[in-house]
């Protein structure tokens, strides 16, 4: 065989060693209240980590419903007196029910999931268990996801809760949040006081929302790229 064949041979090996690299696949599940039902993945979220891993590479699934605590995705959730409420994890079964239909046989090489929920266990008052409670969630999510390698990303509440006389338990849940994720080499959380116009509203504006997509996938890159060496 002559050097120029042989050459050619070597450089379609390469080819495929990079083809093959370039299918890894990527898991992205987002769930929460109503700052992340009021998000479009498809506006900044999903575009960016499709540059980063290729369009093919990734899946997003999200589902959230506005207004609901921690509980109707920890089954295991206690208050912080009396008793847990009688249904508990439903929303993380049915968050499931698209997982597992979105994915089906494929195989994935990470999964991350990303959080925006905890203003209605602060008004609630439910605060001191929220740490404990996000903990349970995400060890419930690796179990039910049969990996113990998942990546998390919370975006902390706002400032909105802080105005005026403020809610004391709105500290509480941001400080917990920030707690979680940073006691966990595969954890991160994102800044939201910037995202929720002049007047510190609950919501936040339509280039808000744009911006906590791209934190988002931002943090969820350096995740990956960081567990992977």
């Amino acid at each position: 065989m002559n050097r120029v064949c042989i050459a050619a041979l070597l450089a379609l090996g390469c080819v495929s060693s990079v083809n093959a690299a370039d299918k890894v696949k990527h898991l992205f599940i987002l769930s929460g209240q109503s700052n992340m039902a009021n998000l479009d993945p498809s506006t900044s979220f999903t575009p960016a980590l499709e540059k980063a891993f290729g369009k093919e590479n990734v899946v997003v699934v999200k589902d959230a419903q506005k207004g609901q605590p921690i509980s109707r995705w920890y089954k295991k959730w206690k208050p912080t007196q009396g008793d847990a409420p009688a249904t508990t994890g439903d929303l993380c079964d049915r968050l499931m029910k698209q997982v597992n239909g979105a994915t089906k046989d494929d195989k994935f090489a990470t999964v991350t999931f990303i959080w925006m929920q905890g203003e209605r266990d602060a008004k609630d008052n439910q605060g001191e268990v929220y740490a404990a409670s996000l903990k349970g969630l995400i060890a419930q999510l690796s179990e039910d996801l049969k990996r113990k390698d998942i990546n998390f990303v919370i975006g902390r509440l706002s400032d909105s809760g802080l105005v005026g006389k403020g809610n004391p338990q709105w500290n509480v849940v941001r400080k917990a949040q920030v707690e979680v994720a940073e006691a966990y080499s595969r954890g991160a959380w994102v800044d939201t006081d910037d995202l929720n116009g002049d007047k510190n509203d609950l919501h936040y504006t339509e280039d808000g929302y744009k911006k906590l997509g791209e934190r988002f996938a931002e943090k969820s890159i350096g995740l990956i790229k960081q567990n992977a060496k």
